[in-house]
């Protein structure tokens, strides 16, 4: 059987393309197409957990931590009326409830929203009418005197203080015979925010609370969320032994998610597309991490610290921070190890931060992100110039001897043994290599899955513009654009080369640019750019080498 090197292009183009929705299926919490996600290393707590509206225990455990509901009436204080502060700093827009002490809102200034531009991007937020939560939370667990300060127990807001770098809001609230100070620290031009628990005991006997740390959010898919353009929503850990651990809300929910439980350093986080918020405790303190489903499409994943024994009249402290903003790695990388790690390039992670590493120092010259696509490509086009150059010398002398093989095939049209024979014969006469042409798709291949994932992550190129139509990279083609020069690219290039003879197969040719130009409609416009602007220089080299090689008239 006759090799065509056309067909095998276009099959390794194919599987890279089955391998690329593979990579989105694990990457969204879906199970591979080829084998089932290994388990983790340590199991999580038992599936059975407390209802949203069971008490809290009187232990320090996960299980005592309260759940969305506020404790039982006879253990809270007495009424005290809460409010609702307004926090705004170069960055943030923070609505702080009294109420439990909890950030109810959260708006980034600097990010536009994907679905309503004209809003901004929303981290914590209530919104019962679409069945929406994301919440930071913490508070004290109950101890054996009785129920301790929460996530539900009101507080008292003390006069806020801005000192023009940084704005303090000190929350106290009295439950249990122990007095719990949050204390938030918003810094100017800074995503890490100080969370402070001073804990007093103000009764006349021992207390040993545990301190909580909690995110919860619900178990709906974003806003804006399609089965072609979908991303990752979900909990995520990191643990110095552990490492970088992933979890769905579908396996929390069903009891079966694996995990981590007990550490000395690490963080806990909701990770969400371009976006993160992680509590991080302070280092080398033992602590226990759990997840829990509340019930009502609501989890939680969380971190306990035991506080120690504290006597009547003294105060223990704790100064742990919530990162809550982008996923830009050199900042991540700043706040602690291993939060870089939410910024998930899947398995492409050893080429894409090369890559984006790169882009990144072309993006410092140039200034727009769609150019440094364009200069990115050249790069990689002279980078692999030798390897294309040797490809097109062999698809133009394949060219040349296309009327040789036609007359081969005609020969040996009912012997296709004999014509298998003459046709490796022919190429071995010719010098030629029928897998030649196929070696520069197959370099290249690694480098645009992983620009895919580069795109898919870096968050410094969402709401990026190129020119007139394009002004979102990480975005498809509004007007299909992009894609369709990418069909008519490929058309060409097939012209260019060497003619199949069988008639279906030809039409199959003909057919796949159409095809693939479908399927990138639904891709980030700057992945196609990246496609159609390397189509056109493989254009102009193929065309110039066929000429060269071309036979006299």
């Amino acid at each position: 059987m006759e090799i065509n090197k056309r067909t095998i292009l276009w099959i390794v183009f194919a599987v890279s393309l089955v391998v690329l929705w593979n990579d989105w299926m694990v990457a969204n919490g879906k199970q591979s197409m080829f084998s089932p996600q290994p388990p983790a290393k340590v199991a999580t707590t038992p599936a059975a957990q407390p209802k949203v509206n069971d008490l809290p225990a009187p232990a320090a455990t996960p299980a005592s931590v309260p759940g969305a509901a506020p404790a039982d009436a006879a253990a809270a204080p007495a009424p005290i009326q809460t409010k609702v502060i307004t926090i705004t700093t170069d960055v943030y827009k923070a609505d702080i409830d009294t109420a439990g002490g909890v950030i109810r809102r959260l708006e980034l200034l600097k990010y536009r929203d994907k679905v309503d531009p004209t809003k901004n991007q929303l981290l914590f937020h209530v919104d019962p009418a679409k069945g929406r939560l994301y919440l930071a939370q913490t508070g004290l667990t109950p101890a054996a005197t009785g129920v301790l300060p929460n996530h539900n127990t009101p507080f008292v807001a003390k006069p806020l203080v801005d000192n023009g770098n940084q704005i303090q809001l000190v929350l106290e609230a009295e439950q249990g015979g122990v007095r719990l100070t949050k204390t938030f620290t918003f810094h100017r031009g800074d995503y890490v925010i100080g969370v402070r628990h001073d804990v007093t005991n103000i009764g006349t006997v021992p207390v040993s609370p545990s301190l909580y740390l909690q995110l919860q959010h619900d178990g709906s898919k974003p806003e804006g969320d399609t089965y072609f353009n979908s991303s990752y929503t979900g909990p995520t850990l990191y643990t110095s032994q552990d490492k970088y651990q992933k979890l769905t809300f579908e396996k929390i929910a069903k009891g079966s998610a694996e995990h981590a439980t007990k550490a000395t350093d690490g963080w806990i986080a909701i990770s969400q597309h371009f976006f993160v918020s992680a509590f991080i405790p302070p280092e080398k303190m033992q602590r226990d991490i759990y997840t829990k489903s509340l019930g009502n499409n609501l989890f939680a994943i969380g971190t306990v610290l035991p506080l120690g024994t504290v006597a009547p009249g003294a105060t223990v402290s704790n100064e742990s921070r919530l990162y809550s903003g982008p996923q830009e790695e050199k900042m991540l990388e700043k706040v602690t190890p291993g939060l870089e790690l939410v910024r998930d390039y899947g398995w492409a992670t050893i080429i894409a931060k090369p890559i984006f590493w790169t882009m990144d120092q072309l993006h410092q010259m140039i200034g727009n992100w769609g150019w440094t696509i364009v200069a990115f490509t050249i790069l990689i086009k002279l980078l692999f110039f030798p390897l294309s150059a040797a490809g097109y010398r062999s698809m133009a002398k394949m060219k040349t001897v296309t009327p040789k093989m036609q007359a081969l095939r005609e020969r040996f049209k009912n012997d296709p043994v004999k014509m298998q024979q003459a046709t490796m014969e022919l190429y071995k006469t010719e010098k030629i290599n029928p897998l030649g042409g196929c070696l520069p798709i197959l370099i290249q291949m690694p480098v645009f899955l992983a620009l895919y994932w580069t795109l898919q992550a870096a968050v410094e190129m969402r709401g990026a513009p190129w020119i007139l139509w394009i002004h979102d990279l990480t975005a498809p083609d509004p007007f299909y654009v992009l894609p369709i020069l990418y069909a008519i690219s490929m058309f060409v290039t097939t012209r260019l080369n060497p003619q199949p003879a069988d008639p279906m197969q030809a039409k199959m040719m003909m057919f796949m640019p159409l095809a693939f130009s479908v399927i990138f409609i639904f891709f980030p416009s700057g992945l196609v750019l990246y496609w159609v602007v390397n189509n056109l220089i493989s254009m102009a080299q193929q065309y110039v080498i066929t000429k060269k090689y071309a036979p006299a008239k």
